[in-house]
């Protein structure tokens, strides 16, 4: 029995009992009488609502599914020329650089390269990068500038 039911085998109890309707005990209960039966009619509808809800979302998650099917699979991929495995990530590349002004050896990734040029933390200093795709990571990427 769920709670709608309940609450109409309540009122029909109620009925059976032919209360007096001019005592005020008797207002009182067939008062929370329907008022238990507005609630379950509204849990009623807030059940049906999380069904639909439910529903709509499993189909929005098989949609998301097919739509990442087609975005993500490595045969058709033509957005990348990465080769690499998409679970692996590649480790940066960190290269040591001194500081021709204060002698102090500075730690900088790969993509501060880029920047051609960065201020010393320790001196301010201005340390200018020449960085060539054809050379070896190994090679330094350091060039000093003479002011």
């Amino acid at each position: 029995m769920n709670i709608s039911e309940k609450a109409a085998y309540l009122k029909g109890l109620a009925d059976g009992m032919k209360l007096d309707e001019s005592k005020n005990e008797s207002k009182l209960l067939k008062g929370i009488i329907d008022l238990l039966g507005d609630i379950a009619h509204e849990i009623d509808d807030i059940n049906e609502n999380e069904l639909d809800l439910a529903e709509e979302i499993d189909q929005i998650s098989e949609d998301l599914a097919l739509i990442e099917e087609e975005l993500y699979d490595d045969d058709e991929c033509c957005c990348c020329d990465d080769d690499d495995d998409d679970d692996e990530e590649e480790e940066p590349v960190f290269y040591e650089v001194t500081c021709p002004s204060c002698g102090k050896t500075i730690t900088v990734d790969e993509d501060v390269l880029f920047y051609d040029s960065i201020e010393c933390p320790s001196c301010g200093e201005k340390l200018e990068f020449e960085f060539d795709e054809d050379d070896g990571e190994e090679d330094d990427d350091e060039e000093d500038e003479d002011e």
